[in-house]
């Protein structure tokens, strides 16, 4: 944790900045040192984002200022932002898969591909600076996501940077990808920028950073300096975030009790391995509840269909599904929940042929599906709560009769799920689309995992959720594996793969590629093996 000699400093003073209904910024106030690891940590909500916005030209505050080694800028602009040298990669790639590396890089500049000598050895000096080999000619959509995120590090550095925002860079990294991120995140620390490192896992922060603030509902509510960073243990840090994070939520109880709320607090934020240890299967023992056998989806869409899967999902067990995104995650979710066709293979259910039953009648037999669109698929915001939590039992008694809604049947059963899922609303009548993230995320699963559900499909579950949330539904999908039930988990988070799943399976270009029972030994770096195979073509 080294500084350079003379530090330039970017300061934030006063930033607030409000949309309708919600302050996303309240008077916060922070300074940033070039040759410095600054951490920026804080639950989905607490402004974050919105700060970075800032800074990247995206968003212009309501009140305040930011400088830049005492000066007085404006950043009226992305473009402003660039030229200040300013550069955000994004948690979600802005790279254009068909364009080749160097393609992406020229994208946006005057007299586009008319000097790509210049643009090579320009990429070259980067590579050299990040430490990595970066082939200018590989086809963006070609490469590994450790290898995406190097090249929009290097995009967000291509005219010359003082400031390097990431935004939770390690989401779906795998271990020796996080390694390689780190070591290059040294080596431009060493060149004298700065960094602004966001993410939600507390050990990254410590390892990382040099300095922490942190943000809750859009103020400044706590900042450990260098000094303090380098004198604390890895415990000591977490636990003053933590305390920064949650507030009076954790001082409350007070002595023994807030040591408690602390311990609990931590496995929210996933400090610890998990919240708590999935019970043990035997697979043996265990009739099979889902098998595909070499099947094919058939959509006709945009996406990366699956291509020859085989699986197996047994009772009580949680399968993950391991992978970049957009590797035919979405295809196969749908081929099991019956919204995609299958082109050819054989899907079965308890031992039953399931492969050209419709998306109806898989519900009936227990099969359910819990979408990553939330907003638009998954619900119907202008709908109430109630109606949302009954909608795909239109036409079933109680609920209708003779064709007409029985008011009193649907709110009898959205007040009983709302009790039992801990869904806050005003009330059963209210819409759905006006509740946040979280709660609309409990609906969709107060829905799935009730009336005989048997299997769930879930594809990100508590993406973009708080960190109590995703605590919460991850111990829904628990529960529900305990009782008997079957999981076929998706998520672009390694680490939530591997706290909940009996065994991983990983899945590129729609193929499965690897897979590795969650014994605890060495999980991450055996799916990190397949995973890099898979791109480097050596599975």
């Amino acid at each position: 944790m080294t500084t350079t000699a003379t530090s330039e400093v970017i300061s934030l003073r006063g930033i607030t900045k409000a949309f309708p209904g919600v302050i996303a910024n309240d008077d916060v106030s922070l300074d940033i040192l070039s040759g410095q690891v600054h951490c920026l940590l804080g639950e989905n909500g607490a402004g974050k984002s919105t700060l970075i916005s800032i800074l990247a030209g995206m968003q212009q505050p309501d009140s305040g200022s930011v400088s830049i080694g005492g000066s007085v800028v404006d950043i009226s602009s992305p473009k402003v932002a660039v030229d200040l040298g300013i550069g955000v990669v994004h948690q979600h790639s802005t790279l254009v898969p068909a364009f080749t590396v160097l393609e992406n890089l020229m994208l946006g500049e005057s007299g586009v591909m008319l000097d790509k000598k210049r643009a090579t050895e320009r990429l070259g000096e980067l590579a050299d600076l990040l430490g990595v080999e970066i082939d200018p000619h590989a086809l963006t959509a070609d490469l590994g996501l450790g290898q995406q995120q190097q090249v929009e590090i290097a995009k967000a550095m291509w005219k010359g940077s003082r400031l390097l925002v990431l935004d939770e860079p390690t989401s779906m990294l795998t271990p020796q990808a996080i390694e390689h991120l780190g070591e290059s995140i040294e080596r431009v620390k060493e060149r004298g920028l700065a960094v602004v490192l966001i993410t939600h896992k507390l050990r990254e922060a410590y390892a990382m950073g040099d300095c922490v603030t942190i943000l809750r509902a859009g103020r400044n509510v706590g900042h450990i300096s260098v000094e303090e960073l380098a004198a604390y243990s890895e415990q000591q840090a977490q636990d003053a975030i933590l305390a920064a994070m949650f507030g009076d939520d954790l001082a409350a109880g007070g002595g023994a009790d807030a040591v408690s709320d602390l311990e609990e607090a931590a496995e929210l934020a996933g400090a610890t391995a998990a919240t708590r240890e999935i019970p043990a299967i035997d697979f043996d023992s265990r009739p099979v509840r889902l098998e595909l056998r070499d099947v094919s989806s058939k959509g006709g869409g945009r996406d990366i269909e699956a291509e020859g899967v085989s699986l197996t999902v047994r009772e009580g067990e949680i399968l993950g599904i391991a992978g970049i995104d957009g590797h035919g995650q979405g295809a196969l979710s749908e081929l099991v929940a019956g919204q995609r066709s299958a082109s050819s293979g054989t899907v079965l259910f308890d031992g039953d042929d399931i492969t050209r039953t419709g998306v109806r009648s898989r519900q009936q037999l227990g099969v359910r599906y819990v979408t990553d669109d939330r907003l638009h698929e998954g619900t119907v915001g202008s709908m109430s709560v109630a109606l949302n939590l009954v909608i795909k039992r239109i036409g079933q008694a109680p609920f209708w009769r003779f064709g007409r809604i029985q008011p009193k049947a649907v709110d009898t059963e959205a007040v009983r799920l709302i009790d039992e899922y801990g869904i806050r609303t005003p009330s059963p009548a209210t819409r759905a689309g006006t509740l946040s993230g979280g709660n609309i995320q409990k609906i969709l699963l107060a829905r799935e995992l009730t009336n005989g559900a048997r299997l769930v499909v879930v594809n990100k579950p508590t993406y973009g959720l708080d960190l109590k949330t995703v605590h919460l539904v991850r111990e829904l999908l628990i529960d529900f594996a305990a009782g008997g039930g079957s999981v076929l988990l998706l998520s672009t988070d390694l680490d939530e793969l591997i706290e909940l799943s009996h065994r991983i399976e990983v899945i590129s270009r729609g193929r499965l590629v690897g897979g590795v029972v969650n014994d605890g030994v060495g999980t991450a770096e055996k799916v990190g093996h397949y995973m890099t195979g898979a791109i480097e073509g050596t599975d």
